[in-house]
């Protein structure tokens, strides 16, 4: 049975600050070699990958399930962020 995924420390005030301007955030850090936020912004959908810059670099690469999904996805970009001004910074972007 797996274990239930990490949440990175940041990624709860980076939700917050999401859904404060508006945005919905649905959280699928669970699915398994995937990414942490699906986020809807004014008609576009993000995705987003949490990573807690607190933690030593090393810790802050995507995993090998991470890195494939990315490498594989044909869909919206995908997106790495460490803090919540680069999270509101990609979905206004024009």
């Amino acid at each position: 049975m797996r274990t239930a995924s990490r949440v990175d420390g940041n990624q709860p005030r980076i939700v917050s600050a999401l859904r404060q301007i508006g945005a919905s955030v649905l959280h699928v850090h669970q699915l398994k070699n995937c990414f942490d936020l699906l986020v809807g912004y004014r008609g576009r959908t993000f995705i987003i990958e949490v990573k807690d810059p607190a933690q030593p670099p090393s810790a802050r690469q995507l995993t090998p399930g991470e890195e494939e999904f990315r490498r594989t996805w044909r869909g919206s970009p995908y997106h790495i962020v460490e803090t919540v001004d680069q999270a509101l910074a990609i979905i206004t972007q024009p």
